[in-house]
């Protein structure tokens, strides 16, 4: 709106229109139009990526023998669990995908390892619903302790013992998930500290328990202790085999498109 002042000069002469006006409107028709084109293309092309794997969450699967694949889960995988429909699918390519129709190879997932407490007291809150959920399906089942360097390891132990209760004979062994150390630990101390654990534990189910960590974290900080006696799964992403030969298990990414899921998910293979 034109002020005051303004309106008396404009009755007096005659004002010419400038001449970007008549511009910046067709440029703002035209933004819109490119604006309108790009919605409605990402409202067509997202579904047809959705329906044909998604190879933006996608990955191949490594080139190497295995027995059997199997996920990890926690109350920390959102959205519902399709239990009786667990597969990888991989199309031409070897790539991981969600489309049965454009699946070259369908591997059902075989095992899962369930989070079923933290350190000293802490409970997975879905530990129970997903627990029960596996077994109910007959799909091989773990469960897994994440372990704190702070804490004393027997009261871990118990703390898991409690929560899991007794396994059947078709249950995979318990693992220690041991991925960090805490500020003013020593490696000396870590390792006691996980020992007591996996003695204690494998004690009470009679059983090795299975030690879980990163590639670098067994090399720099756990004692041959414990990685000469005791099984180990490995987490290393984004190579063809892991750089030891000493494992049981190998989680090759926490990115797997894995049918039955619906968000990315760790993927394992085993020996």
């Amino acid at each position: 709106m034109a002020k005051a002042g303004k309106s008396k000069i404009a009755g007096t002469r005659k004002v010419r229109k400038k001449k970007g006006g008549k511009r910046k409107k067709v440029l703002s028709n035209w933004s819109v139009i490119t604006i309108a084109a790009v919605l409605l293309l990402l409202l067509i092309v997202l579904p047809v990526l959705k329906h044909r794997g998604g190879k933006y969450d996608g990955e191949p699967l490594p080139e190497i023998s295995f027995s059997a694949l199997g996920i990890d889960i926690s109350h920390n995988n959102k959205g519902p669990i399709v239990w009786d429909s667990l597969y990888v699918l991989t199309d031409r390519q070897g790539h991981m995908h969600k489309s049965m129709e454009d699946a070259r190879n369908v591997y059902p997932i075989k095992f899962v390892f369930i989070k079923a407490s933290e350190g000293a007291g802490m409970k997975d809150p879905m530990f129970k619903q997903n627990w029960e959920a596996a077994g109910e399906r007959n799909i091989q089942r773990g469960a897994y302790h994440f372990f704190r360097s702070s804490k004393d390891g027997e009261l871990q132990a118990r703390n898991f013992i409690n929560t899991v209760g007794e396994l059947r004979h078709i249950d995979l062994p318990p693992v220690l998930d041991i991925e960090t150390i805490h500020l003013g630990c020593s490696r000396k101390l870590l390792n006691q500290r996980a020992l007591q654990w996996l003695e204690c534990v494998s004690k009470a189910y009679g059983r090795k328990a299975i030690v879980y960590s990163s590639e670098s974290f067994i090399r720099d900080m756990l004692d041959k202790e414990i990685t000469d006696n005791y099984p180990l799964w490995i987490a290393h992403y984004g190579v063809a085999s892991p750089g030891s030969e000493q494992w049981d298990y190998w989680q090759f990414t926490d990115r797997a498109c894995v049918f039955g899921v619906p968000e990315p998910v760790d993927l394992s293979l085993r020996r």
